[in-house]
């Protein structure tokens, strides 16, 4: 594989770190691909005041990649941008090779890790929601005749065709995904109804989501150091202390750029967000781009209405920092640093979620003075 990226110019007088955005994209780029099982062959970025409305990149750029390509005898070029049809087409007849975007990219990778069927079902939708208005039709050369009088002309256009089979196979997706929606609603009904809390973890792609996951729950759920390990949500009880248990949930990592084709979606298993007590937002406090990483999560959270949700800041992956820079970490009342790894840390947070959960119980219980006593010690639901 071949990446190519493109970023505007770098404007004169700002700091060398106010233009790199466009570089660190592209080794996200390559970590992305990587995890798709891709071997990275050669980069390419280039940065103009403008991108190229027909090819995105310059024609002269577009000849440099074709050469740099096929010296590296890569299949493929992947572009660390959004291409539109137009673009996408006119690359693809440009470089002779197949071209992808990054929303494809990580299409594909969605493909390769969901297991379950609501996970399937979410990522087909997606993948077809992106191919629907890309269709490229053939003209009138594989169209089909009409049937019955007054349709012997060229009848329905292969592109048509198309787009009215994708139509009908989305329209059958949404009514599955909908059913799974109904599903996680009655589960989620029975927990307020048993009094059951919920935590919810959220962050940055490879932040150590899953690793802390399993650090809290004794679960087993699949780790890995690969952008999106973790697909398919899950959901484990965790004892804070003797006598209260709270429910932890595992869901997909954000990372820049998400597409929206995966965030509507992903809608069904998001939900679990917005029915949280809870929100652990977990930070890799050793990757070098948490700052944007973490504005990143942010952003996300905000288009989906919830960043009033109470929060803790979970400082994660400590043991690969210095003693120095541990020390320059926020240590606010919402900040708690762990090593998921090595058990660090995890007293403090359970201590941590067991305070916030309190206060959402007594603010529930002022709110609803008249409702029966929460039950310290209760039934783990059908989850």
């Amino acid at each position: 594989m071949h990446l190519v990226g493109w970023a505007p110019s770098r404007r004169p007088g700002l700091p060398p770190r106010a233009g790199a955005e466009g570089e660190e994209s592209l080794q996200e780029l390559a970590e992305l691909s990587r995890s798709a099982g891709a071997a990275v062959l050669g980069v390419t970025l280039q940065r103009s005041p403008r991108p190229d409305p027909a090819t995105l990149i310059g024609r002269g750029k577009i000849g440099e990649v074709q050469g740099l390509a096929r010296g590296e005898s890569a299949r493929c070029v992947i572009f660390d941008n959004d291409l539109s049809p137009t673009q996408l087409r006119n690359l693809e007849q440009a470089l002779g090779l197949k071209v992808l975007d990054r929303t494809q990219l990580i299409l594909d990778i969605f493909a390769r890790r969901a297991r379950s069927r609501e996970g399937q079902l979410q990522v087909e939708l997606a993948q077809l929601s992106y191919l629907l208005p890309r269709l490229a039709g053939k003209g009138t050369l594989l169209s089909r005749l009409g049937g019955g009088i007054g349709t012997r002309g060229p009848g329905e256009q292969q592109l048509e065709f198309d787009r009215r089979r994708i139509r009908a196979r989305i329209r059958k997706l949404r009514e599955g995904i909908e059913k799974v929606r109904s599903q996680r609603a009655l589960h989620r009904e029975h927990r307020r109804q048993q009094r059951w809390q919920t935590v919810a973890l959220v962050g940055y792609t490879n932040a150590g989501k899953s690793t802390l996951f399993n650090a809290l729950t004794e679960a087993k759920v699949e780790s890995s150091p690969r952008l999106f390990a973790t697909l398919d949500p899950t959901v484990r009880a965790v004892r804070l202390d003797a006598r209260r248990q709270v429910l932890l949930s595992d869901t997909v990592g954000f990372i820049r750029r998400l597409p929206l084709h995966l965030v509507t979606a992903f809608h069904a298993t998001l939900e679990e967000l917005e029915d949280a007590a809870l929100l652990l937002h977990v930070t890799d406090a050793s990757h070098p781009e948490r700052e944007s990483q973490d504005a990143a999560v942010e952003g996300l959270l905000e288009g989906m209405d919830l960043t009033a949700a109470p929060r803790l800041k979970v400082w994660n992956k400590i043991d690969l920092l210095p003693s120095a820079e541990r020390d320059r970490l926020p240590s606010g009342p919402a900040d708690i640093a762990v090593s998921a790894l090595t058990g660090e840390g995890l007293a403090e947070l359970r201590s941590g979620i067991a305070g916030v959960i309190s206060n959402v119980q007594n603010a529930s219980r002022e709110a609803n003075s008249d409702s029966p006593p929460i039950e310290t010690e209760q039934r783990l639901p059908n989850v």
